[in-house]
């Protein structure tokens, strides 16, 4: 009976749709030069944010989706929506990753800042830590302007995120109806 109970408040914690997405403050790439800048998820109040996790730095799949993303940044921010990536990395890492051009296996400059979760509590929190390996899975949240969680998907970790569906999932939440399967911008809702 006490595993239970155990099991039962552990899931509570996690990230839950409809619910206040899980709160953070974790170390940025947000200055480069210093990397002691925090961010929080209370500093985007008032705009869509896409939050996603990524498992570690310097690995295969990990920077098709981050170079996607930073690819696609304006559309992002043309409907109002940030993007902040995280993985268990450390900001130092982050920042080699990022000062690694893309055909030596880095990233290059992106154009959202990078949060180091080395504590793993955020990941966590939004229910994507692998607890065997310590990496984040692929996991992508988008949160509203009140906090609140609207869409999550979490992958395996060969499996890469599309940045059009989430540009797409983004404006079907915006759109304010009943969007049927395969909406796309200017279709009607139900």
């Amino acid at each position: 009976m006490t595993q239970q109970v155990t099991v039962q408040s552990q899931a509570t914690t996690f990230a839950k749709i409809g619910l206040p997405a899980p709160s953070f403050s974790l170390l940025s790439t947000k200055n480069m030069d210093t990397l002691e800048e925090k961010i929080s998820l209370e500093d985007y109040r008032g705009r869509w944010v896409v939050f996603f996790f990524w498992p570690f730095d310097f690995t295969f799949v990990c920077p098709t989706e981050i170079t996607a993303f930073s690819d696609h940044y304006e559309q992002f921010l043309d409907l109002d929506c940030d993007i902040v990536g995280a993985s268990v990395d450390s900001v130092y890492t982050h920042r080699a990753w990022t000062q690694t051009p893309r055909d030596q296996n880095g990233i290059g400059p992106v154009k959202f800042p990078l949060v180091s979760d080395f504590s793993k509590e955020t990941a966590r929190a939004y229910g994507v830590l692998d607890d065997e390996t310590g990496a984040a899975h692929r996991g992508l949240f988008i949160i509203d302007p009140d906090g609140v969680l609207r869409y999550q998907v979490v992958t395996d970790m060969n499996v890469g995120r599309s940045v059009d569906e989430t540009l797409r999932v983004l404006q079907a939440l915006q759109a304010g109806g009943l969007c049927p399967a395969n909406w796309k911008p200017g279709d009607r809702t139900l």
